[in-house]
């Protein structure tokens, strides 16, 4: 990747709304995002019916709900996923659905994505993670809630099931909305990569972008972070997702802080070349020198313009004969 791969996450908050979803598509890619990503899958065969609702979820959604009915209102048929594909098309950003049951690996799988998203839940599914791997596609693996060994386990599976190792991107993820900053533990991220060799990313849910563009700096290669048209819409996720304005901003600063990162040699660059004959000195004459006077530290100084004789030669010019006459503060030449 030769840019930091942004995947704007729609989730649920279309709130099972085909025209939502388009909206959001179409919000996401005006703001330049890589990626509007989705969930699929059949609410039957992912909860059941003695799923309690995450503590997040209780907050903002009816407390009596359980959550296999909560998330029945949230689910895509085929033919929306057929819809929302071809508006990713149309608008020039990549489709990405997240499969949450085995179903759904198949119905994806027959759409033709190219990129599969394992969600943080699915890293302990041995079944699950076999079928994905096996497709032999890349994949974008989110960590949320599991520790260093579980990851460890979940990429050998997929490794081993057909994937290339080149093809997995691990996201470093905490999966409370919204993540307290105490505990995002940014650092893991580099453990990961450190640990597993593998490209690294990170999937969001703290309030606020200054996390995902400190990701970015750490070498980030996928930031993952939610998005709603409007942050009282109900819902479980709306919250605790960014703005249209704010996704814009943490999009335009990622592109930022991606130039500003650089190759990591330490040379003079182009735009401040010129800077140097203006911040940089030369050694002067201190005082009027005479035609024949020999150069002394007594009658030579280092002051700004840089563009005559570096003070780093000092020694070099001291004992030197003046070959002309020099006034005082005149840049002095051999």
């Amino acid at each position: 990747m030769d840019k930091v791969f942004i995947i704007a996450e729609v989730g649920v908050n279309h709130n099972g709304s085909l025209k939502t979803a388009i909206k959001m598509i179409d919000a996401a890619a005006k703001v330049g995002v890589d990626a509007v990503k989705f969930q699929t899958f059949r609410a039957d065969a992912l909860v059941s019916k003695f799923a309690h609702k995450a503590g997040y979820q209780k907050k903002v959604t009816d407390k009596n709900e359980s959550q296999l009915d909560m998330i029945r209102k949230f689910q895509l048929d085929l033919n929306a996923h057929k819809e929302l594909m071809r508006h990713c098309h149309k608008r020039k950003v990549v489709f990405l659905s997240s499969p949450f049951d085995m179903e759904s690996i198949d119905l994806l799988a027959k759409l033709g994505l190219n990129i599969f998203k394992i969600p943080s839940g699915e890293i302990t599914n041995l079944p699950y993670l076999r079928k994905v791997g096996a497709l032999r596609k890349k994949i974008i693996m989110s960590t949320g809630m599991s520790d260093l060994k579980e990851i460890r386990v979940a990429l050998g599976v997929l490794l081993k099931s057909g994937t290339c190792k080149e093809d997995v991107v691990v996201l470093h993820c905490n999966t409370e909305y919204p993540t307290p900053f105490k505990d995002v533990n940014l650092r893991a991220m580099i453990t990961i990569q450190q640990a597993l060799r593998v490209k690294i990313g990170y999937s969001d849910h703290t309030l606020g972008i200054e996390v995902a563009i400190a990701a970015v700096a750490l070498g980030a290669c996928v930031i993952e972070k939610h998005f709603t048209l409007d942050k009282k819409m109900s819902g479980p996720d709306h919250q605790a997702s960014l703005s249209l304005d704010e996704l814009k901003c943490m999009v335009d600063t990622i592109r930022h802080i991606e130039q500003a990162m650089g190759t990591g040699i330490k040379i003079v660059s182009p735009s401040e070349k010129a800077n140097r004959g203006v911040a940089r000195k030369s050694i002067v004459a201190g005082v009027d020198i005479k035609k024949g006077e020999r150069f002394h530290v007594n009658n030579l100084a280092v002051k700004r313009p840089g563009t005559g004789i570096s003070p780093m030669r000092w020694d070099y010019v001291l004992g030197k004969t003046a070959k002309k006459g020099f006034c005082q503060d005149e840049v002095i030449t051999l």
